[in-house]
């Protein structure tokens, strides 16, 4: 990356010892609101919500995140100040005051419209109308691509040139994808790593000529993986889960299970419903090839995230390795939404939806027949995924401290943070970029 490398001469370049788990919610709480999980609650992308007995995966509403963030005490100590986000998570309802956030519709007949939810409202109308439909297909899943970055980038320019905003958030997505298709190493993300640039240096340029201090920031470093691990099928098999029969097929059961796992790349909160299980569960999460240490209540309090949301256990795996949700014993016992692209659906983050089933012997004509029946008003299954998590080749969410592997912050502003920082320490350097000198 020539062009961001030439721009860092000028700047200092700070390694983060990163959020635990290092995974996009729990960074992105951690660096708005200067806390850790404990604290704010985000102990993943997703956990299980007690009170209802279900997994909640990639939810949106930003009162999620408990605590104050930090355009609130901007406004606190300049009332004149506003703040923009768009597309850090957690951004609806939230008191920024102007927020661009991916909102699909979600008809009745089964559809998945792409579409934007935006504050102030008639934002999304101006940005859609100039930009086109948000690319929701190429933002995540098998056909995920640059283009949806550059939309993002785009919009930004658009509220920075309608609104100057004091404070801006810029989310640029890009890098996850390949590097977990494809691992760290792979000669093809050259190609990736060129494309972000050049939007990256893209906006950079354009915020710099309006006068704006620039923080270029990521969340976590991405490793390679060749290791799936199924804590879900070793507690099935010791009949911890529980399954529901729907339809032919698996579907989890989680109020009924002594014990379960929610898989979030290389960490799983373990619940265990019934607390007489705790030792058993551990030593079979211990036991499995892939873990390397499974936290108890002193090892979460340890690693920040000692918070009701979180599991009872926390297992995290070996560099690499990382955990899958699978629950099921046969394939063909699967759900029927294993095999599509259903973030909010799966009991777990499934980075095996950014495949399309290697087995299907026309995969884009396979594709375009079952988006045909939908126009035509058919209910048509997209069932395009695969269900072979060897296919992954990067993962995240192990904190391992600050190294050349874990994320950066870079600002030509260098006075005003030191070369190692902790994951909450990102407020405060945001903070000193606009009130320090």
């Amino acid at each position: 990356m020539p062009a961001l490398s030439r721009w860092a001469e000028g700047a200092r370049v700070a390694t983060i010892a990163p959020a635990f788990p290092a995974v996009t919610c729990t960074a992105q709480a951690n660096y708005l609101t200067g806390q850790y999980p404990e604290h704010h609650g985000i102990v993943g992308n997703g956990w299980y919500a007690r009170e209802d007995c279900e997994v909640r995966f990639w939810k949106q509403a930003n009162p999620l995140v408990q605590g104050r963030k930090i355009w609130d005490d901007v406004r606190a100590r300049d009332a004149s100040a506003t703040t923009a986000n768009l597309f850090w998570w957690f951004n609806m309802y939230s008191s920024v005051d102007y927020s661009v956030t991916p909102r699909p519709m979600y008809p009745a007949d089964g559809r998945k419209v792409p579409d934007v939810y935006t504050n102030p409202p008639d934002l999304r109308d101006t940005l859609q109308t100039t930009l086109g439909t948000f690319p929701l297909f190429e933002f995540w899943g098998p056909r995920t691509s640059i283009r949806s970055t550059h939309w993002i980038a785009d919009a930004a320019k658009i509220v920075e040139a309608t609104f100057s905003p004091t404070l801006t958030f810029v989310y640029l997505p890009h890098l996850d994808y390949n590097l977990q298709r494809l691992g760290a190493t792979d000669a093809a993300i050259q190609r990736d790593l060129q494309d972000i640039e050049t939007v990256t240096m893209d906006l950079v340029g354009h915020y710099q000529a309006r006068g704006a201090r620039v923080i270029v920031l990521s969340e976590y470093g991405i490793t390679n993986v060749s290791t799936p691990v199924h804590p879900n099928r070793a507690l099935r098999q010791h009949r911890l889960l529980a399954v529901r029969e729907e339809l032919g097929r698996d579907v989890l059961d989680p109020g009924a299970s002594a014990a379960f796992a929610v898989a979030d790349h290389q960490i799983a909160h373990v619940y265990v419903n019934d607390s007489d299980k705790l030792d058993e569960v551990r030593s079979i999460l211990q036991a499995l090839p892939g873990v390397d240490v499974v936290l108890d209540a002193g090892g979460k309090a340890a690693h920040r995230v000692g918070h009701a949301r979180a599991g009872d256990l926390i297992a995290v795996a070996r560099p690499d390795a990382w955990f899958t949700y699978y629950y099921w014993l046969d394939d063909e016992r699967a759900p029927d939404y294993a095999r599509t692209v259903d973030i909010h659906r799966k009991p777990g983050y499934d980075p095996v939806e950014l495949f399309l089933d290697p087995e299907l012997p026309v995969p884009a004509l396979s594709v375009g027949w079952k988006l045909a029946k939908r126009a035509l008003g058919f209910r048509s299954l997209l069932d395009v995924i695969p269900l072979d998590a060897s296919l992954v080749r990067g993962s995240h969410g192990r904190a391992d401290g600050a190294s050349e592997d874990g994320p950066v912050l870079l600002s030509r502003s260098k006075k005003l943070f030191d070369d190692t920082l902790a994951s909450a320490d990102v407020y405060g350097v945001v903070w000193r970029h606009l009130f320090e000198t």
